[in-house]
C-alpha cells in the first residue's frame, strides 16, 4: 500500500499532448490527496519521464529538478515556428539544399560543452512573476535572458532529411526547443523541434516509469483487492 503522506516517488511516461501539470491533476483526483508536484516540467508535445512526489517527498522536489536529463528526438530542418516546436504552424522556410550530412555531425559536435541559451519566447519562465509566454501571447514586449547550461553530449543518431534524431544529455534548465532553433540557425537555415522524449533524469531510466493509464488501473485494482480482503 502507498502512504503518501508519508511520500512517495511515482514514475509517469508523460502521455503526448498532455501538460506535466494534467499528469499532477489527474493522479491527485485517482488518489484523492492534493499534496503532489512534479520535478521538471515537460512541454505537452514532449513524452517521457515525469517524477511526481507526494506529501514529505515533496521537499525533494528540487534536488530532484536539478539533475542531469537525457533527450531524444527529432529536429526538422528548413521551417521555423514561433514556440520553436510544432504547437504553432511555421512561420518561416528557409533552404536546405546546402545542408550534408557532414555537415549536421560537425555542427552538433560545436554545441557541446558549457555555454549560454536564451529560452523560448514561449515558456514558463517568468518575468515580472508572469510567465513569458502570457506575455507572448498578448504581445507584450519580453526581455530574454540567458541561462547557463552545459550540453555533454549531442549526438546525431540518424539523418532522413529534413528530419534529424538526435540524443542529448545536458544539465537541468536546458531548452531542447531553443537547441532545435539554434541548431538550424548555426546551419544557415532555420528549424524546429518535431519530436522529443525525456529517456534519463538523475539515475531515472525511462524503463523505470509506467504509462499513465496503466499506474492509475493498477492503483485502483490495488484499491479494490484491499477493500475485498479487508471485508
Amino acid at each position: 500500500m502507498y502512504d503518501f503522506e508519508a511520500g512517495e516517488i511515482i514514475l509517469i511516461n508523460k502521455p503526448l499532448r498532455w501538460s506535466s501539470f494534467d499528469v499532477v491533476r489527474k493522479i491527485r483526483s485517482t488518489i484523492k490527496f492534493r499534496k503532489i508536484g512534479h520535478a521538471g516540467t515537460l512541454d505537452p508535445l514532449a513524452t517521457g519521464i515525469l517524477i511526481l512526489a507526494t506529501g514529505k517527498k515533496t521537499k525533494s522536489i528540487s534536488a530532484l529538478q536539478a539533475t542531469t536529463k537525457e533527450y531524444t528526438g527529432t529536429i526538422t530542418l528548413g521551417g521555423t515556428t514561433p514556440c520553436f516546436d510544432m504547437e504553432m504552424p511555421i512561420d518561416k522556410v528557409f533552404p536546405t539544399e546546402h545542408i550534408t550530412d557532414e555537415m549536421i555531425y560537425a555542427t552538433a559536435k560545436k554545441f557541446e560543452g558549457e555555454q549560454t541559451q536564451y529560452p523560448p519566447i514561449y515558456s514558463a519562465v517568468k518575468q515580472n512573476g508572469k510567465p513569458l509566454y502570457l506575455a507572448a501571447r498578448k504581445n507584450e514586449e519580453v526581455e530574454l535572458k540567458k541561462r547557463n547550461i552545459t550540453i555533454s553530449e549531442f549526438e546525431i543518431t540518424k539523418i532522413e532529411m529534413p528530419v534529424v534524431h538526435f540524443r542529448v544529455v545536458c544539465t537541468s534548465g536546458t531548452y531542447i526547443r531553443s537547441l532545435a532553433n539554434d541548431f538550424g540557425k548555426a546551419l544557415e537555415s532555420g528549424s524546429h523541434l518535431s519530436s522529443l522524449c525525456r529517456t534519463k533524469s538523475g539515475d531515472i531510466s525511462i524503463a523505470q516509469t509506467t504509462d499513465l493509464e496503466k499506474w492509475i488501473t493498477d492503483y485502483k485494482n490495488m484499491m479494490e483487492s484491499s477493500i475485498q480482503k479487508s471485508e
